[in-house]
């Protein structure tokens, strides 16, 4: 990753001086599925329905500060008043939001790693101490009694729910325990939970738990990554401070106009969803019988989102070989505590997906017979 020159270290506030920008580690390749991105075009009218929203939006406007149309949807999608609900530029605003409100020096975040590495950076940005309680070496899954106890003396928790890049979802029961816990605030970071079981949203307990934040975005089922908008559910009061705090104007006029199509045509992704959900099993069934009988060692981790999480041996190479001889991207965990000789693939289309079991198949054979 690239770091700051001398002269930008000599100038930014001091706990910024070791800050590096964020690296998705993109390569052009005729299939990506590094990036968790929906893979699968638009449903049958959706698009054209997005084309004459973005068509019919005036650009010499400001936008509505606060999306309260598309607030309005959201809520009525959700069964909850709109006073519940503030949209921001991606999910990735909303959670710098959230530690820029709620953190700051003298107060702990804590997370449960491996998981998404945006929730630790942006708590540098906002000076807040991070605790983590790991989750278990070889399940993956989160150690409950260490992540309650820890709860309760952290100013703020968040949880990701399929969690990313392990697959699992948080338990009801838990999620409820951590927020009876934690004194402050708990985010349940949702970004691929329509990709998950009926019946595992956390947005069921808002009602219950006050200290509750349940994130969604637009950018992975919805495949609607490029507009950048996501939205938090929480208390009220909670609602009031992201909207007090953020940027004016954070989501354009055509991402609101972009949003309030997509989420209107809403029932149109659920056989997309399905397709995916079922092309995960798939998926996660051939890997699983590839890698048994290529690399004892080797693991595939159910999960309930739209990517699979693979040990391999030469993780990194198989990821490289992948890239250059098959032009396939998938992403390598491998360099992340706890993720040794980890990929992250990412669940595309049935025909992405054959040709990334053809190519597996043929590195690994390959690689362990080097």
């Amino acid at each position: 990753m690239a770091e700051l020159s001398e002269r930008m270290r000599a100038l930014v506030q001091p706990h910024l001086a070791g800050i590096e920008p964020y690296d998705p580690n993109f390569t052009p390749t005729d299939i990506n599925l590094s990036a968790n991105e929906n893979t699968c075009p638009l449903p049958e009218g959706v698009r054209a329905a997005v084309d004459a929203a973005l068509a019919a939006t005036p650009l010499n406007r400001y936008p509505d500060p606060l999306s309260n149309d598309l607030r309005d949807e959201l809520a009525a999608w959700h069964g909850v008043p709109r006073e519940t609900i503030c949209v921001g530029n991606g999910g990735d605003e909303l959670l710098y939001n959230f530690l820029l409100a709620f953190g700051g020096p003298g107060r702990t975040l804590l997370t449960c790693p491996p998981d998404f590495s945006e929730y630790a950076f942006f708590a540098s940005l906002a000076q807040t101490e991070v605790e983590r309680v790991w989750r278990d070496e070889r399940t993956y899954g989160l150690k409950r009694d260490e992540l309650v106890a820890a709860a309760a003396h952290a100013d703020l928790v968040i949880l990701t729910s399929p969690n990313n890049p392990t697959g699992d979802v948080v338990p009801l029961d838990l999620a409820r325990e951590v927020c009876a816990a934690c004194p402050g605030l708990v985010v349940i970071d949702e970004a691929y939970g329509e990709f998950a079981d009926e019946g595992t949203s956390a947005a069921v307990l808002l009602e219950e738990c006050d200290n509750l934040i349940v994130l969604h975005t637009l950018s992975k089922a919805f495949g609607a990554a490029g507009i950048r908008c996501g939205y938090v559910m929480a208390a009220p009061d909670v609602i009031d401070v992201f909207a007090a705090i953020r940027q004016i104007y954070s989501v354009n006029v055509l991402t609101q106009s972009a949003a309030l199509a997509a989420v209107r045509a809403r029932d149109a992704f659920a056989p997309v969803i399905a397709q995916i959900r079922s092309e995960r099993e798939r998926l996660f069934a051939a890997l699983s019988q590839l890698v048994q009988a290529t690399a004892p060692e080797g693991a595939v981790w159910e999960s309930q989102g739209n990517f699979l999480l693979v040990r391999v041996p030469h993780a990194s190479e198989v990821r490289q070989r992948l890239r250059d001889d098959f032009s396939i991207l998938v992403r390598d965990f491998s360099y992340a505590p706890g993720l040794a000789d980890c990929l992250r693939i990412t669940v595309g289309t049935p025909e992405e997906n054959d040709r990334l079991l053809e190519a597996f198949q043929a590195l690994l054979n390959k690689t362990l017979s080097a």
